[in-house]
């Protein structure tokens, strides 16, 4: 009987083993599926831009706090994933360049200097600016900008700062503004939107009143907007194709000013 009891226990002994590698193996495959799932853009939930005009009625933390996790799933998740799959499709554009890591902008507004005191922001704003030693330089690949207040798509800086301004200047002025002034007849000729903001209304001390860039002279800073989003595609997967196939061809105006006003 104990040689009995003892081969048993051997035999219990060997076969516990035998079990206990192969449990974690199938627990770890659909694991890998669901996230893979999870990282690819297939367009903002429909209803999702509820989640703004809710929030511009309530404008409150503790509103915002109990729809936090509504305001991740809604926007933010997709946002990072529509904003990777379209660096990936760019990036072959802007070789030799390298682009930086996509950043979804945070929703809380800095009210510090700022009239308007709402504390959230109505929209989301994601962006992928060129990576390396010209990511300082603030020039974007792509910034994207939907919520209530309003939507834009676009590339290129907003506004220089005082060094790149000069630099643009003298760019602007130089070969280098020749070669500028024809990407940009291109791509407004193309349906892109190509200009500064809050410009100048007279061409800047030192250069001629009718300087053959004198449009580009008075700017502050260079974007070129995309065409308006066909209706509902925002909500559909062909939204990443779209900013991708805009993205290309707005690429030769960030590599002008990646070269030119770094």
């Amino acid at each position: 009987m104990a040689k009995t009891a003892s081969k048993a226990k051997t035999a219990s002994q060997a076969k516990t083993p035998s079990k206990k590698p192969t449990a974690p193996r199938a627990k770890t495959a659909p694991k890998k599926t669901i996230a893979a799932k999870a990282t690819r853009f297939e367009g903002f939930p429909p209803g999702a831009m509820h989640f703004w005009h809710e929030l511009a009625s309530e404008m409150s933390k503790a509103w915002f706090d109990a729809n936090k996790a509504r305001y991740e799933a809604e926007w933010v998740t997709p946002m990072k994933a529509l904003l990777e799959e379209v660096s990936a499709g760019i990036a072959p554009a802007y070789k030799p360049l390298t682009l930086a890591e996509p950043k979804v902008m945070r929703i809380h507004r800095d009210v510090r200097f700022s009239k308007n005191k709402a504390p959230y922001k109505t929209h989301i704003g994601g962006v992928i600016t060129l990576g390396g030693s010209l990511a300082a330089g603030g020039s974007a690949a792509m910034y994207v900008h939907v919520g209530i207040d309003e939507q834009f798509v676009g590339v290129g800086s907003y506004m220089f700062d005082p060094p790149r301004l000069a630099r643009w200047r003298s760019e602007v002025d130089g070969k280098a503004g020749v070669e500028l002034q024809r990407l940009v007849g291109g791509l407004r000729k193309a349906g892109y939107v190509v200009g500064g903001h809050d410009d100048y209304k007279k061409v800047p001390a030192g250069f001629d009143a009718d300087h053959p860039r004198a449009e580009l002279l008075k700017m502050k800073g260079l974007t070129g907007a995309f065409p308006s989003t066909p209706e509902g595609l925002l909500f559909e997967p062909g939204f990443a194709s779209f900013l991708i196939e805009h993205g290309k061809a707005t690429a030769p105006l960030v590599k002008w000013l990646a070269r030119h006003v770094p």
